[in-house]
């Protein structure tokens, strides 16, 4: 029986498994970087190109990712509310340290820092963590799940013959559906054929 065994094997043993998907999911949030001058950057941000099924298996992890990253912007909003602006090692630092107002931060910070905990222990690179948390997470505030799709290629891979797919963000390529204008009728200037018809018959009766 397989009970409590979801999931696609994927050819691997489960520490290889798990391996792959946070390879994959680091690579798709490391395609946001600035990439510029670099000789690895990737050819279209926020896009990887996988097989279907890898893509299929690892897309519930970058969603969970960025849910934890969506869900903690209240929580560091309302701590840099608390933070001062004073360089650090200052004496102004150092006051706002030995204060209240620095304990109040630290109990708001902390719910913000163990969501950041909590992803970099599912990704394990902290480049990817920071590019989710200052880039991805502000551009899906408002949205509720959903934030990656994946697209079939026609076109298999070479080799063994794989199906192909697109894992990449939405919000940036999305099809934009245009409503079809409305066709207006303008009013025939030509005179209706029960007015000529009318007009002929009165020409008959006064003849």
């Amino acid at each position: 029986m397989r009970h409590r065994r979801r999931g696609r094997k994927l050819g691997r043993n489960p520490n290889h498994q798990r391996a792959l998907l946070r390879s994959l999911a680091c690579a798709l949030i490391l395609s946001e970087r600035d990439a510029e001058g670099e000789d690895n950057k990737p050819k279209v941000k926020g896009r990887i190109i996988t097989t279907l099924p890898k893509a299929k298996e690892v897309r519930p992890l970058i969603e969970k990712c960025v849910t934890i990253a969506r869900r903690a912007l209240v929580v560091q909003e309302a701590a840099d509310a608390l933070k001062t602006t004073a360089p650090r090692h200052s004496d102004q630092w150092r006051a706002w340290r030995a204060s209240a107002q620095w304990r109040e931060w630290n109990a708001a910070i902390a719910p913000a820092v163990a969501a950041r905990r909590r992803t970099l222990r599912l990704l394990g690179n902290k480049q990817a963590v920071r590019i989710l948390f200052e880039e991805l997470a502000p551009r899906f505030a408002n949205r509720e799940g959903g934030y990656t799709r994946i697209l079939r290629l026609a076109k298999p891979r070479l080799g063994d013959a794989g199906t192909r797919a697109i894992l990449e963000f939405v919000g940036l390529r999305d099809r934009q559906r245009k409503r079809a204008t409305r066709p207006t009728i303008e009013p025939d200037a030509s005179p209706s054929p029960a007015s000529t018809e009318t007009s002929t018959a009165e020409t008959v009766s006064t003849s």
